[in-house]
This record gives C-alpha cells, sequence and structure tokens, in this order.
C-alpha cells in the first residue's frame, strides 16, 4: 500500500493514551497535527516530541503542527480554535474527537452528580462542540472526515460505568444522525479503538489493563485505517 498523500489531522486529547500515540504515528508517516488537550504539560511534551520527529532538511524553526491548551467542553474555546486553524492554513481534512473521560467504577446511585456531569460534558457535549466549528469549514471546502470515538460499551453495555456507557451510546447515534445532516463529500464515523492499554482502561480494570495492547503497537494499524476512510464511509460504526 503506497504512502497516503500529506493531510492535516485534528485530535482532541492528544497530549497522552490514543490521542498522543496517533498524533505521533502521523506525523511520521509527514502529517500535519493540529490537537488540543487540558494538560498543558503533557501537551508540551508532546510538542517537543513531535519537533524532534519532523524532518531534519525542514529551515523552519517553527513547528508545522498545531496544539493548544482548552477544554473541549468550552464551546467559546473550540470557536477559538476553528478560527485559528483558518488563520495558520490548517483546516483539518480529519478530525478524531478522541477526547474522552470515565466515571470511577460505581453503580448509578453512588456516582457523584458532577461527575456524572464531567463524562457527558465531555464526552457528548465535546464532540458537538468541535462539529458545531468545524463542519462549517469542511463544508466550505466540500470535503471532510469526523471519526467520533466510541466505544465496544457504545455497542453493549457493563455495570458499573453506566454515565460512560450512556455517552458512548449516545456518540453513536449523534454520528448516524449528523452523517444524515452532512452533504456529499464529507463523513461521519463512529469509531471505536478496540481494548487498548491506557489509563481509561486502568480504571475499569486495574492491573489487569496490561494485559492489552499499548497504544504504541495500535496506533499503526488505527493511523492507516483512519487515513483511508472516505466519504463512502459516512454514517459507518467501525473498529479498528
Amino acid at each position: 500500500m503506497g504512502a497516503a498523500p500529506p493531510k492535516t489531522v485534528m485530535i482532541t486529547g492528544v497530549s497522552r493514551g490514543l490521542g498522543r500515540a496517533l498524533a505521533l504515528e502521523l506525523a511520521r508517516r509527514g502529517h500535519t497535527v493540529v490537537g488540543c488537550a487540558r494538560s498543558p504539560e503533557k501537551l508540551q511534551a508532546l510538542v517537543t516530541e513531535l519537533t524532534l520527529d519532523e524532518p531534519a532538511s525542514s529551515s523552519s524553526s517553527t513547528s508545522k503542527h498545531l496544539l493548544k491548551h482548552l477544554d473541549v467542553r468550552s464551546d467559546n474555546c473550540i470557536k477559538e480554535l476553528a478560527k485559528l486553524v483558518v488563520e495558520e492554513g490548517k483546516v483539518p481534512d480529519i478530525i478524531v474527537n478522541n477526547a474522552g473521560t470515565i466515571n470511577k467504577n460505581n453503580k448509578i446511585w453512588d456516582v457523584p452528580a458532577e461527575e456524572f456531569d464531567m463524562v457527558i460534558d465531555t464526552n457528548i457535549k465535546g464532540i458537538a462542540n468541535v462539529m458545531r466549528h468545524f463542519l462549517p469549514l469542511m463544508i466550505e471546502r466540500k470535503r471532510g472526515v469526523i471519526i467520533n470515538m466510541s466505544s465496544g460499551w457504545g455497542r453493549s453495555a457493563v455495570a458499573e460505568v453506566a454515565p460512560y456507557c450512556s455517552s458512548k451510546w449516545a456518540i453513536e447515534g449523534l454520528s448516524k444522525s449528523v452523517a444524515k445532516e452532512v452533504p456529499l463529500g464529507l463523513a461521519i464515523v463512529a469509531l471505536s479503538p478496540g481494548v487498548v492499554n491506557t489509563d481509561l482502561l486502568a480504571s475499569c480494570f486495574g492491573s489487569n489493563a496490561a494485559l492489552y495492547e499499548a497504544p504504541e503497537s495500535w496506533a499503526p494499524k488505527a493511523a492507516t485505517m483512519i487515513l483511508n476512510l472516505t466519504s463512502e464511509d459516512n454514517g459507518a460504526s467501525l473498529t479498528i
């Protein structure tokens, strides 16, 4: 398979786990990464690593990548990011809505209201904020793919993570609905990453999370799949 032509890929929740591994893999393949995350320290560490991975022939002292410290729960922050990518000429060809969180294992009556809100506001409203401000940019260009990270638990259910399951079931429905709204040339895809050893998985599985593949092993096949999605995949629910 030949290398995909260079693309600009935006990843939310880019500073750790799947987002970080995917960003590094895409950068190694020569693609431009636009990203955002809540941790300024982890974000800066990623900026440094992405810069080191850039070709030595690059004469510019400025990285071609664009990473911003922000919270996807803030509609205004996402609005400002959308303005910035236009100004910088980095409107994404692909968006991976990866930012997400999970509740501590608990029965629903023992999940504090603020913890439930955190899961819903990050996992659902965060994605809605991104689509609200970035879909018009893609529609104007008549192309683009938005990947909303779902989960196996967005298609099934387990006990003690009801808030998380609720949010991922919502992403499946949200994605399929928006897929019916976008014009030809665009695609909205719900994508389950499979079971990967991340902090989120460790929250549920504890030390058993280490039995599953690491994000670094997951990223190459994820990158290949994501880069090859087209408008023909609009409305699909896929799994890596």
